[in-house]
C-alpha cells in the first residue's frame, strides 16, 4: 500500500488529474497574440496553444506531439493573459504515459542515464554527526567536474562542518517525460530518508535538481550554493576586466534570486555583464529542456541558433552543466564555477571537462574521495530495487 506521504508527492507531481481544466483554461483564454509563437520553432511549426487546446477538448489531443516541445516554459512566461500553457503540454505528457503512448526509444539513452545515476555503482550518501545540511551536486556536474565537486565541499564546510554529500539522481528526466509516477516513487525515497536521519537542508548546483527539490522535498529547504557562495566572502582581486553575457537555464526562469546571485559571482571576478534580449524571466532554452532534442532536433537546435545571435561574439557564463556543453557546439560558453576557482584558465578556455564515457569513472571515483574526506558517521546508497539504505 502506498505510504500517505508518497501518494501526496504522487498527486502533486500529476496535478489534480482533471486535464479537461487545463485544457480549457487555454482555449478560453488564449488569443492567438503570436508571443509565445515568435520565438518558439515548435509552435511556429505546430500552431498556437490554443489550438492544441480545442484539439483536445474535442477529443482528439495530440498526445505524441508535445513530445517535441522543450517544455522551457517561455510561452507562459509571455502570454500577456496569464495562462500556463507550458504546464498544458507537461501535464499532456503525463496522459500520454498513462495511456501508455509515451514510450519512445530515442528516450532509451536519457533513461538509462537516469537509472545509472541511482544506481548502487554510483549512489551515496555521507552524512556526518550531527548533519542537517547536506550538498547535492547532481549528476552533470559530478561526471564533468568532480575536481569542482571536492573544492565546493572544503569551500563550504568551512562554514558549514557537518556538511553531507549525496551523490544521486533527481530524477528530472523522468518527471520531464511524464513519467511522474515513476519520478515520485524514486525521488520520494530519497527525499525520506534523508528527513528520517534529521536533513533540513539541501544545497544544489543543478539548476533541474534545483526545481525537483523545491516542488517534491517535502519539509527539505532548498538553496542553491550559488546563493551561498555569493553571501559569503567571495576573496580574490576583481582583475579580470572584460565583457560576458549570461544564460539563464530556462528551469529557473522566474528564480530571480538565483539569477542575481550568479551575476554578483561574475562581478566579483571583474567582469561586467551585458545581458542578451532574453535573459532572466524571458530566457531561452538551451535545447536540451524537455528531452526535445531527441524527438525533435530542428526545434531543439533553434534554440541554440537564438542563443549563439544574442551572444554576438561574447563568452556566455551559465550554471548548468547541461546548458554548457549544448551551447558549447555553438559558441564560447563557461561554467560560473569554473570561473570562481579557476579564473585565469576558464577566460583562456584552458578549463578541461570530461566526457563519456570517463564521466561515468569520475563519479564512481569521486564516491571514493568523498568517503575518504567525510568520514561520515551515516552511509546510505539505493540498492539494486531502488531503496535508500542508510546504516
Amino acid at each position: 500500500m502506498m505510504s500517505e506521504s508518497k501518494d501526496k508527492t504522487l498527486q502533486k507531481q500529476e496535478g489534480s488529474g482533471n486535464i479537461v481544466v487545463l485544457y480549457t483554461m487555454v482555449a478560453q483564454g488564449c488569443i492567438e497574440c503570436g508571443r509565445c509563437r515568435k520565438a518558439c520553432r515548435f509552435l511556429q511549426a505546430n500552431g498556437m496553444p490554443r489550438g492544441f487546446a480545442e484539439e483536445a477538448l474535442a477529443g482528439r489531443p495530440d498526445l505524441r506531439g508535445v513530445f517535441a516541445c522543450s517544455l522551457c516554459g517561455l510561452c507562459t512566461s509571455v502570454c500577456p493573459q496569464d495562462i500556463d500553457p507550458a504546464a498544458m503540454f507537461a501535464e499532456m505528457r503525463r496522459e500520454a504515459v498513462r495511456r501508455g503512448q509515451g514510450r519512445f526509444r530515442r528516450h532509451r539513452g536519457l533513461i538509462s542515464y537516469e537509472r545509472w545515476g541511482g544506481s548502487p555503482l554510483l549512489s551515496w550518501y555521507g552524512l556526518p554527526t550531527g548533519c542537517d545540511t547536506v550538498f547535492f551536486p547532481g549528476c552533470s556536474l559530478a561526471g564533468t567536474r568532480p575536481r569542482r565537486i571536492l573544492q565546493l565541499y572544503e569551500h563550504l564546510e568551512r562554514t558549514i562542518p557537518a556538511l553531507g554529500v549525496v551523490l544521486d539522481c533527481c530524477t528530472k528526466p523522468s518527471h520531464s517525460l511524464g513519467r511522474t509516477r515513476h519520478s515520485a516513487d524514486v525521488f520520494g525515497e530519497l527525499v525520506r530518508a534523508l528527513q528520517a536521519d534529521g536533513v533540513r537542508n539541501v544545497l544544489v548546483a543543478c539548476p533541474s535538481c534545483y526545481t525537483m527539490w523545491r516542488d517534491y522535498g517535502g519539509k527539505i529547504t532548498v538553496r542553491t550554493l550559488y546563493e551561498d557562495l555569493a553571501g559569503r566572502d567571495i576573496g580574490g582581486p576583481a582583475q579580470y576586466p572584460a565583457t560576458v553575457t549570461v544564460h539563464d537555464p530556462c528551469s529557473v526562469r522566474n528564480e530571480t534570486h538565483i539569477h542575481e546571485a550568479v551575476r554578483k559571482l561574475i562581478a566579483a571576478r571583474g567582469l561586467q555583464v551585458e545581458e542578451m534580449p532574453h535573459h532572466g524571466t524571458t530566457t531561452v532554452c538551451c535545447g536540451e529542456g524537455g528531452a526535445a532534442g531527441c524527438l525533435a532536433p530542428q526545434f531543439a537546435d533553434n534554440w541554440g541558433r537564438i542563443r549563439e545571435q544574442e551572444a554576438a561574439g561574447r563568452r556566455i557564463i551559465t550554471y548548468c552543466a547541461g546548458c554548457v556543453h549544448l551551447l558549447g557546439r555553438r559558441t564560447t560558453v563557461s561554467h560560473v564555477l569554473d570561473l570562481f576557482f579557476d579564473p585565469d584558465k576558464t577566460l583562456a578556455d584552458q578549463v578541461r571537462v570530461a566526457r563519456p564515457p570517463l564521466t561515468w569513472l569520475h563519479r564512481f571515483l569521486l564516491k571514493g574521495k568523498l568517503r575518504r574526506r567525510l568520514k561520515p558517521a551515516i552511509i546510505g546508497r539505493r540498492g539494486a530495487d531502488g531503496r535508500v539504505r542508510m546504516k
